[in-house]
């Protein structure tokens, strides 16, 4: 399903069920579809949830399917502090959950998603029936650490440049042209804020998970610190899915669905 067609279903409530959670007084807005087992999925950084428009309509023909934009982002509110970090942001999915009444939920993250689900499975492990990280760091191995702790600041100019290399040449123009709307439409000082819990020391904790994992990488930059990612994730496994850039689920969605209904099969969810 197109993206901005699935935008513009949404708003006529023809698809899903728009729902309206809150975190600290700030509205959190997300989307339902279809019954049963809850998967969430979780954006990343200037992204929202319609990049998840393909796998909204493909699982929720089996599942309860929940898509948020994170505080900040999409249609979401933002702290008026404009402080943000994955405490908030764990906090909004949980906000999310609770009001979809899902006592379980299967947590899907891309890029920075990935980092914030993992802070969710940390602060509430009791309702994660597993996590999917999508091309994203669910631990930094220490010799980038230093880097993500860097201060970071945006202009339009270098934002694009970030995006572009996202891409593979493989990555088709309207899709990219798509992306690059999306992520360039967040204002430089926002951009910089929302990126602020990558700098998050709670981003590097060494809490071990036993919940089930599967890790998808893109193909142009595929999994080479898996040993290192085990040491806190021993039940995790990996996939690399060749010929896509950073948004795979986008690029090459079917394969992405492939992988993610046999991990749901394997754990029976």
């Amino acid at each position: 399903m197109d993206r901005l067609l699935l935008l513009l279903l949404l708003s006529l409530g023809s698809v899903a069920l728009a729902r309206a959670a809150t975190v600290d007084d700030i509205y959190v807005h997300s989307t339902t579809a279809g019954t049963g087992s809850a998967i969430v999925f979780v954006h990343g950084w200037t992204c929202d949830q319609s990049v998840w428009a393909e796998q909204i309509a493909a699982f929720s023909t089996s599942h309860k399917v929940i898509a948020l934009d994170l505080p900040g982002h999409g249609m979401s509110g933002a702290p008026a502090d404009q402080k943000y970090t994955y405490e908030l942001y764990a906090s909004a999915i949980e906000a999310v959950r609770v009001e979809a009444q899902a006592e379980q939920i299967l947590l899907v993250g891309h890029s920075m998603g990935v980092s914030v689900i993992r802070q969710y499975a940390i602060r509430y492990p009791q309702h994660v029936a597993g996590l999917v990280g999508v091309d994203g760091a669910f631990r930094l191995p220490p010799n980038e650490q230093a880097e993500s702790a860097s201060p970071r600041s945006f202009s339009e100019i270098s934002r694009e440049a970030s995006i572009r290399s996202m891409f593979v040449e493989a990555t088709p123009e309207a899709l990219q042209q798509d992306i690059l709307a999306m992520m360039l439409s967040t204002p430089d000082a926002l951009a910089t804020a929302v990126a602020e819990p990558m700098r998050d020391p709670a981003a590097q904790s060494s809490v071990v998970l036993d919940t089930p994992v599967l890790l998808v990488f893109a193909g142009n930059r595929p999994a080479t610190d898996t040993d290192w990612i085990r040491q806190f994730v021993p039940n995790a496994e990996f996939h690399t899915v060749a010929g896509t850039g950073h948004f795979l689920m986008m690029e090459q969605p079917a394969e992405f669905e492939r992988l993610l209904s046999g991990f749901l099969r394997k754990i029976g969810y």
